[in-house]
Order: C-alpha cells, then structure tokens, then sequence
C-alpha cells in the first residue's frame, strides 16, 4: 500500500513511475516544494497528472475548470497540454498554497492562460451563466460537496465534456458501511449519481485513490 494508491505494493508504485514519462526540472521542484507542507499528501502523483495533461490532448479541450488548486501541480499538468487559446479557470480558497502555483505557473509562462478565483468553489461556480461553457472539469477538493459540485458543473459541461473526480475510492472507506464521516458520505453520494445520471456515461477507475471519469452525453 502506497500513500497515493492504497491498491498499489510499494514495488509496483515504483514500477509505474518507472514506466511513466519522467517529470521535467521545474515540475520536480514544485513536488519538493510541496512535499514540505503539512498537507503534501493532497498532491496528485507524477502519473495522475501525465493522465490530466493526456486527456486534456486526447480530447481537444480548451475550456477547462479546477476544483481545488492546492500547490498547482494538476494545473499546472492540463494548462501545459492546452492548445493555443485554450483557458484554465481554477477554484480553490487558500492564498497560501496557490501562492506557491502562481510561482510556477509563472515559471512555465502559463498565467495568461490560467485564471485562479479565491472563493468558496461553489460561489464561484454559481456566479458563472449556466449554460455549456467548459470541454473539462477536475474536481478535487472538499469531498462532502462533490454531489453539489455535480450538479453545477453538469449544466455547465459541453456535450462531450469531461467530469474527472479524484479520491472517489478514498482509500477504500467508500465500502466501510461503518464509515459515515461527512467526506465518505459526499463521496458516496456523489459516485452513485453520476452512475444513475442520464446525462452521463462513466467509468470508475481504480487508478490513484480512486478517479471517476464521465462524459457529459
């Protein structure tokens, strides 16, 4: 069992980082950054994020949206994979750690195509028209309200948009019927919805600690 994936040996964790493209200098600096702070665990790993930036290639996407920023890796990770034009609208509420990803956004020549609004997520994406508007979300950040950010993010999907939502496993309390922490409940929640909305096909991928991948129809 690893920190970033409970499935994982710690042998087979480093096998897959073996076998997964290398992070370059500026991204490896971030990591150690990072991993100085008390909450280091809330980063992505180096193959989460080469997955993000794939995605964001493999579907074209240019609109994209963050919930939940921390120290920027993930964001940095998609806006890097953006075609010229392409925007990153990115949600989280400390000043303190997205301090840190502005530092490295800058370094990666990335701040005019990432967009960072200090807000509750749900107020801002309340205060966006709802209408289709983004190609792809990532959803990570508090998990009690995934069902809410659900449901605000749908209408704001394009047809053929991605919804990509981590720690939807977490670490494996999401079958704990014992387990009924306001987090695991969200989560809970959040995974049988979008299984049952017709707006949506999707696939769990155990993956990480979990990452829900669906395609608004």
């Amino acid at each position: 069992m690893t920190a970033r994936n409970f499935l994982l040996s710690e042998a087979l964790d480093q096998y897959v980082r073996d076998h997964t493209d290398p992070a370059d200098p500026l991204v490896r600096d971030l990591i150690a950054e990072t991993a100085t702070l008390p909450m280091a665990g809330m980063q992505i790993g180096p193959d989460e994020a080469r997955l993000l930036a794939l995605l964001v290639q493999i579907s074209g996407a240019r609109q994209l949206i963050e919930i939940g920023t921390f120290t920027g890796y993930s964001s940095l990770s998609m806006a890097r994979a953006l075609p010229d034009g392409g925007t990153l609208l990115c949600c989280d509420m400390s000043e303190e750690w997205t301090a840190i990803a502005r530092r490295y956004w800058q370094r990666a020549g990335l701040q005019d195509r990432i967009e960072l609004r200090l807000a509750h997520a749900l107020d801002t994406l309340r205060a966006l028209p709802a209408e289709p508007q983004f190609d792809l979300a990532f959803l990570d950040a508090d998990k009690e309200n995934y069902p809410a950010y659900l449901e605000e993010l749908a209408t704001r999907l394009r047809s053929g948009g991605l919804l990509l939502a981590d720690n939807v496993l977490w670490s494996g309390a999401i079958v704990d019927d014992n387990d009924t922490r306001e987090t695991t409940v969200g989560l809970r929640t959040f995974n049988d919805r979008i299984t049952a909305d017709a707006r949506f096909e999707n696939v769990l991928l155990s993956a990480f600690d979990g990452l829900m991948v669906a395609r608004r129809r």
